[in-house]
């Protein structure tokens, strides 16, 4: 069971946002925009969700898209790390 645990090599999630904050060291916080439909009456509606994504250095500054992966747990809840600008 260990072994299968090791080689587990699923694709890591990627999620496009654009930073509302980065006033803190090393993290930033994404809001990550979904399209929804309601179950029942079909209608389509936004869907907003914040992540805290980790970042070691670099010149991001608020308004600009970025994209962010899925990591390891940083902190209690930083669980996402920035890769690249959008």
């Amino acid at each position: 069971m260990q072994n299968y645990l090791r080689t587990n090599n699923m694709p890591k999630k990627q999620l496009t946002g654009t930073i509302i904050s980065n006033k803190m060291q090393k993290t930033i916080v994404v809001q990550v925009e979904r399209i929804k439909e309601h179950p029942k009456y079909k209608r389509r509606y936004k869907f907003h969700k914040k992540y805290k994504a980790h970042l070691e250095d670099g010149e991001y500054q608020v308004g600009e898209r970025v994209v962010i992966e899925e990591c390891r747990p940083m902190s209690k809840e930083k669980r996402w790390k920035v890769i690249k600008k959008a």
